[in-house]
């Protein structure tokens, strides 16, 4: 006998944060994307690498930021015949892009720096750090709106997104007033090279836990061994086989297991309990358990291997 979990009762809650990730999606693309083509006039203007850099990392970031809206708009679309879980494996997809077009404008800040450290050039620095200063404004207060939802690897990366900005924002704002100052160009790139290295740094757990999803691995905050022992522990289970635990999606995950249990079943209020503990213990939405007596015929082909 196989039982599954009942949703229906989540899905008000669902569409009620999608609202929420939405409007803030929305405000995040708007704001920054405005910034960005201010940001790219002002660096021509100021004759600015730095300044034009950033910008071409503030556009890479907008295009992440709308990779990860369509996925989360995505990911509460209805399931259909052939798409038995939904689109919600498309949020992995666009967290595995983040992460490469994080990579991907860290490699051409870092190109540019290293140019600019080998050729230095003169700019106007009052423009860079005017500029500046309102970029580390836009992109902290519109990261802020992604801080709650961390626990997603399309959140957690649009968060990323745009705490790089806003610390690459930072660099070249205190690179402007030093360089005022005494005059030493070559710390614009220096600095650069510094921030590229805090974004890869703090990019390669996202692509790391991106590729961990996509080949079906238990999320990094779920245990599989404290799973089975858990489900070994239930009243009547004598073994537990063909546990599965993978990510549907960036924010919930699935389980599949067959319980042995030769002297007893499961009621429907035991099949609800099990699930509201693995939701609370573990964060496992979805949850399908098959009980077997566990004799010679036993109809589960993995007990051997799992």
């Amino acid at each position: 006998m196989a039982h599954t979990h009942s949703h229906d009762h989540h899905h008000h809650n669902v569409d009620s944060a999608y609202s929420k990730i939405n409007l803030s999606f929305a405000i995040a693309v708007g704001a920054n994307f405005l910034f960005t083509l201010i940001e790219a006039g002002y660096a021509i203007y100021a004759d600015s690498m730095g300044l034009l850099a950033d910008a071409g990392h503030n556009l890479g970031d907008v295009l992440g930021l709308l990779l990860a809206w369509g996925a989360s708009w995505l990911m509460v679309q209805p399931a259909k015949d052939r798409y038995s879980y939904g689109y919600k494996r498309s949020s992995v997809l666009a967290s595995l892009l983040n992460a490469f077009l994080l990579v991907a404008a860290s490699a051409i800040i870092a190109y540019e720096s290293i140019a600019k450290l080998i050729h230095p050039n003169s700019v106007n620095e009052i423009t860079v750090i005017v500029v500046a200063g309102i970029g580390i404004i836009v992109n902290a207060s519109t990261a802020m709106l992604f801080a709650k939802g961390t626990n997603d690897l399309n959140i957690k990366g649009a968060f990323l997104h745009l705490m790089a900005d806003a610390l690459l924002a930072f660099g070249v704002l205190v690179t402007g007033i030093v360089v005022y100052y005494t005059g030493w160009v070559r710390l614009d790139p220096l600095i650069g090279l510094v921030i590229v290295a805090v974004i890869v740094i703090g990019t390669w757990d996202l692509l790391r836990q991106s590729l961990r999803l996509l080949l079906d691995a238990a999320p990094k905050h779920i245990e599989p061994e404290k799973v089975n022992v858990f489900l070994k522990a239930l009243p009547g289970v004598e073994a537990v086989h063909d546990l599965h635990i993978w990510g549907l999606s960036t924010r919930e995950v699935a389980l599949t297991a067959h319980l042995v249990m030769p002297n007893k079943g499961l009621s429907d209020e035991e099949f609800h309990h099990i699930n509201d503990e693995l939701l609370e213990k573990f964060s496992i939405h979805h949850v399908t358990l098959q009980v077997e007596k566990g004799g010679h015929e036993s109809p589960c082909s993995q007990d051997g291997t799992c």
